[in-house]
């Protein structure tokens, strides 16, 4: 993944000689703030040439950051400064932006940066406020979940979503609303008919079938032939599959998707679980790849979900059915299909690591076509979970803090086979009951990765202009 580009804007006060006498410090300021930031490895600093005490100075420097190809500027205040220059900047410099005002009580930086906030907010302008010593290392953290946040905002612009099908079986919460994803997010919506996995499938090799089933069979601790659902040749078919909607994605420039599968190509074709996972996880047969996120039923907007977990996190997204609630051990078991990653069988970007948990079991009867589907228990481990909704043509976006458990081997299988024995699952422990859980969630689906992401969300959502919960959380 490529480093976060973030411009940094330093203002100052207006008044020459004030100026020239705080001009060191302003520098000062500006240079731990940019050498922290780059600390981390995630990020790629631009600072602005000079330190902004005038107008022309503010929309000069702003327009080299953005063309530079900054994903957002931070508006730097370590003394008084003069708030229009803030607002000037704002209308050229690349948003989201966040004021930081740093740790300096000998002069009145604070009151500077409240200054241009006040302003900024008078003028329409969306921005988030953080101040304090960016060594330490909560403050570091805030500010890092903001820049994930932001760019991930500014990085969805201009991409493009592709719908493979329709809207499965009914579900009015997987069909997208282009005109909000477009207003928002800045996102291009493309249809394309599920005939073409069926056409292009047939356009792949034989060979390179037979190399991907030998590379499976040599790497899947089992693969469950039963001679009628799940045999070779159907194997090979959903492999094939797998490169048909790679070409797809290809073809029409998509930067993720999602396929309706249901019923059309999982009652006559066979199922895409093998597509869902590997288009998911961060390697096939042929190698290493960057994750794609494909979504299973065409779900629009767990698609977006999981592109803005994919683009903050920078590791595969879980998809999975809100499928039961297990009161005596107090978990949900989120299973669907073979959809998930198989990397979250191992939380690994080794294959190897990953594979030998997981198992092809065949289909059952909700896909007369046959295929395997991709079997295994997620690995444990702290994770965030989250959903984008709507609720009277708004969006919001749910944010849930929860555990993956592993009950050992004995008991993952008894659990698994309390509901779907062939398909994946995790078992997910949320920090919130689950009747206000059941109560207010909006979707059967569920998206999420492995680690604390939850301030990035929540950063995410109040610079998209869109409401959010946190189950069992502070927010």
């Amino acid at each position: 993944m490529n480093k976060i580009k973030v411009g940094i804007l330093t203002f100052s006060d207006g008044r020459p000689k004030v100026h020239n006498d705080l001009l060191e410090t302003n520098k000062k300021f500006q240079t731990l703030l940019s050498k922290t930031l780059e600390s981390t490895g995630e990020v790629e600093v631009f600072e602005a040439k000079e330190i902004v005490s005038k107008p022309s100075v503010a929309k000069r420097e702003a327009l080299r950051l953005r063309d530079a190809g900054a994903q957002l500027t931070i508006f730097n205040y370590a003394v008084w400064a003069f708030p229009h220059f803030s607002v000037i900047a704002s209308k050229f410099a690349p948003g989201p932006f966040l004021l930081f005002g740093n740790i300096n009580p000998q002069y009145p930086g604070m009151v500077g940066m409240l200054a241009a906030a006040g302003a900024l907010d008078q003028t329409g302008v969306t921005h988030r406020r953080m101040w304090g010593n960016i060594e330490e290392s909560n403050v570091l953290k805030d500010v890092m979940a903001f820049i994930r946040a932001a760019a991930t905002l500014n990085s969805l612009k201009g991409q493009r979503y592709g719908i493979i099908g329709g809207r499965p079986m009914g579900m009015y919460t997987t069909v997208p609303n282009v005109d909000l994803w477009n207003s928002i997010f800045g996102i291009d919506v493309e249809h394309v008919d599920q005939y073409e996995v069926i056409r292009l499938s047939r356009e792949i090799s034989d060979s390179r079938a037979e190399n991907g089933l030998r590379w499976l069979e040599s790497h899947v601790k089992s693969i469950h032939y039963d001679g009628k659902q799940l045999t070779p040749e159907k194997l090979k078919t959903q492999i094939k599959s797998y490169h048909a909607v790679q070409n797809i994605v290809e073809e029409n420039e998509l930067d993720f998707a999602g396929i309706k599968g249901q019923p059309e190509l999982t009652n006559n074709f066979v199922t895409m679980d093998i597509a869902e996972a590997f288009m998911n996880d961060p390697y096939d047969w042929e190698g290493v790849h960057e994750p794609f996120v494909l979504a299973t039923e065409a779900d629009s907007d767990g698609a977006l979900t999981m592109q803005i977990f994919k683009l903050i996190a920078k590791t595969p997204v879980l998809f999975a059915d809100v499928r039961h609630y297990d009161r005596q051990d107090n978990f949900f078991d989120l299973c669907n299909s073979g959809e998930h990653a198989t990397y979250f069988a191992a939380k690994s970007f080794d294959p190897a690591e990953n594979l030998k948990y997981v198992e092809f079991y065949p289909e059952g009867f909700y896909f007369p076509a046959g295929g395997a589907s991709v079997r295994h228990i997620a690995a444990p481990g702290h994770v965030t979970l989250a959903r984008l909704a709507r609720k009277n043509g708004k969006y919001w976006m749910a944010i849930l803090p929860a555990e993956f458990l592993d009950f050992g081997e004995d008991k993952n299988e008894e659990k698994a086979k309390a509901t779907q024995v062939e398909w994946p699952h995790a078992f997910a422990r949320l920090h919130v009951t689950a009747e206000e859980f059941l109560s207010t969630y909006d979707s059967n689906h569920i998206h999420g990765v492995y680690g604390d992401y939850v301030e990035e969300l929540v950063n995410f959502c109040k610079v998209a202009g869109i409401d959010y919960k946190v189950y069992g959380g502070n927010e």
